[in-house]
């Protein structure tokens, strides 16, 4: 768009949020909005001293613009009239008011956009603590591109107007007001209809806010849903290309260009007539001052400098009443982001029990993990696991087996305390036999390899230190040896510095699953949980993994979740998960399945 149709939208978007204003008044919803805003100032009253400087720099920088005005005034006076002797101060003072005008401006610049920052740093830092600290299954129906949204684009937009909200009001304001009372100085006719002109655009432009809103709002839909289109492809591109369909998709590009393209040209020529609209409106009350400015020169009622001076400041209050008019979009906007990031901040916290601390004192005997009659459901009535039990020692290797999308997850859930049962007790215990559930603050005596590819993109010790910073390259190697790693990593040319790429390019699903499982062995925590993490094993490699790990730590328990029944025998206890229950099968049940496979 070009700077017009953004002007004019801008005025649409003024009384657009005008009568939400009104309406939310009416409704009764309008303490919501000042509850954001609450919690906005909650984040900038340690700033408050910086705010009142920032603020009395811009209702100054607002004052020496004016007096640059009224002194182009006289300059232009004393040139037409060729008054000679007072031409040298006024030169000095128009020349110095810019000066003033430019170090304010740049000053009022740095000061709000650090402000801006450190604000930022400071709510980012807050929601994203509250974030991680939510409960597991509240933060799970947030999709996670949703939380990204927020967490970037909202909360940029709250620290953007936490700081310079107030300020502004105050400057906006003040300037209006000023501008007003200096052309009401000059001249009360001309005030008057520089001061009408503004909300006579306001008013008419009402009467298109609806058709541009539809327009608007297809336009963006379309947008997104070509963008959409264009991630997919992309993120998918191996899929794509292995069945050969590149040109069926670019077939699909194109039609999505064409639909783009029809609704943006439509939207476009829409635009068009309501810029010829609004700008015959606009010239007719630009005009109309004009000419009695005109007339008023005419008559010998003012100076050439004077009607300079009342045409400037026409359009300098009009500018200034768009200001103060702005503000209300910036409050609404300000208010939706605030509300959108309290929803994450106030999701329910995780469990966190104080005394788990103690369990620390008994790390070298192990645990035990245990469950008594538990149950639990995602969805009310909609049971996943239904009175289960379950249990695993030190020393133990113990499998949850199963189809698919049975429980068996969840289970794990369970056992590291991101869930928590509706009945029953999900437990640890310690060697002396004291006890405490599963809780946030167990969680580091667990390590957990999941499902699918959870390697990052860096190199394999930045992997690696992710679960020890101060893990030592011996103890990297070490950790990779017991994982059956090692013989892979030592034939790369960067052995443990060896880049891995997006989403573990460069390494088959088998390596990057024992890179994984390395890196829970490293965290050395006497509880660790494989959540598939063996499925791109080989049977002999998958063997050869568990019994190193055991080997390693004779106390550790080690906890796995297969629908593949391969290491069943080397399991001193297996349970099977299906149909909402989890039963443990003897050890001729355990054996015939492991024949079977």
């Amino acid at each position: 768009m070009n700077n017009e149709t953004e002007k004019d939208d801008k005025i649409r978007l003024q009384s657009e949020s005008i009568r939400i204003l009104v309406s939310r008044w009416k409704d009764g919803t309008f303490g919501e909005i000042l509850d954001d805003w609450k919690w906005i100032f909650s984040y900038s009253k340690k700033y408050k001293g910086a705010i009142v400087f920032y603020t009395l720099l811009g209702v100054f920088s607002s004052t020496m613009g004016l007096v640059s005005s009224v002194v182009s005034k006289y300059l232009i006076d004393i040139v037409v009239n060729r008054d000679m002797a007072r031409l040298g101060l006024l030169i000095a003072l128009a020349l110095g008011s810019v000066v003033f005008n430019l170090t304010f401006s740049s000053i009022i610049s740095r000061i709000s956009t650090k402000l801006s920052i450190y604000i930022n740093n400071d709510i980012q830092a807050d929601i994203f603590d509250k974030i991680i600290d939510a409960e597991w299954l509240s933060l799970s129906k947030y999709p996670y591109g949703d939380i990204l949204n927020r967490f970037n684009g909202d909360i940029s937009t709250v620290s953007g107007n936490a700081i310079s909200w107030v300020p502004t009001i105050i400057i906006a304001v003040y300037n209006f007001a000023a501008t007003f009372a200096l052309l009401w100085h000059y001249d009360k006719v001309m005030a008057l209809l520089a001061f009408g002109s503004a909300p006579f655009m306001l008013v008419m432009s009402r009467f298109l806010i609806r058709k541009q809103r539809e327009y608007g709002k297809k336009v963006r839909e379309m947008n997104s849903n070509l963008m959409t289109f264009e991630i997919e492809t992309f993120y998918n591109i191996d899929t794509v290309k292995s069945f050969g369909i590149t040109k069926l998709y670019g077939r699909k590009m194109r039609e999505w260009q064409q639909k783009y393209k029809v609704l943006s040209l439509e939207y476009n020529w829409f635009t068009i007539w309501t810029n010829i609209l609004l700008q015959i409106m606009g010239t007719i009350v630009q005009y109309a001052a004009f000419g009695y400015c005109l007339f008023r020169l005419w008559t010998g009622q003012i100076t050439y400098g004077t009607m300079t001076l009342f045409l400037q400041q026409r359009s300098s209050l009009n500018s200034a009443f768009n200001n103060v008019v702005s503000i209300i979009p910036s409050f609404l906007n300000s208010s939706v982001s605030a509300h959108r990031i309290r929803e994450l901040v106030e999701l329910k916290k995780e469990i966190h029990i104080p005394d788990s601390s103690r369990m620390d004192a008994y790390l070298e005997d192990g645990f035990t993990v245990e469950m008594e009659d538990v149950n639990f459901s995602y969805i009310q009535g909609t049971e996943v696991i239904k009175e289960s039990a379950f249990e695993a020692h030190p020393g133990e290797i113990v499998a949850l087996v199963g189809p698919s999308g049975e429980g068996k997850t969840t289970m794990i859930r369970l056992i590291l305390g991101l869930i928590h049962p509706e009945q029953g007790h999900a437990l640890l215990k310690a060697s002396n036999g004291e006890q405490v559930e599963l809780n946030a603050d167990t969680r580091h005596l667990f390590a957990y390899v999941p499902q699918g590819n959870a390697i990052l993109q860096g190199t394999i010790a930045e992997n690696m230190r992710m679960v020890k910073e101060d893990a030592s390259d011996e103890e990297i190697i070490e950790a990779l040896k017991i994982a059956c790693a090692w013989d892979f990593v030592q034939k790369m040319p960067d052995t443990i510095n060896a880049k891995i790429g997006e989403r573990g390019r460069g390494f088959s699903e088998g390596q990057a699953q024992r890179i994984s499982i390395a890196r829970a062995i490293l965290r050395d925590a006497p509880i660790l949980l494989l959540d598939e993490a063996t499925s791109a094993l080989d049977i002999t490699t998958e063997r050869q993994v568990l019994k190193n790990i055991i080997q390693q730590k004779p106390n550790k328990v080690c906890i796995v979740t297969t629908h593949r029944p391969s290491v069943l025998n080397m399991c001193q206890r297996v349970y099977r998960v299906v149909e909402t229950k989890v039963t443990p099968l003897t050890e001729e049940e355990s054996s015939r399945m492991a024949m079977d496979f």
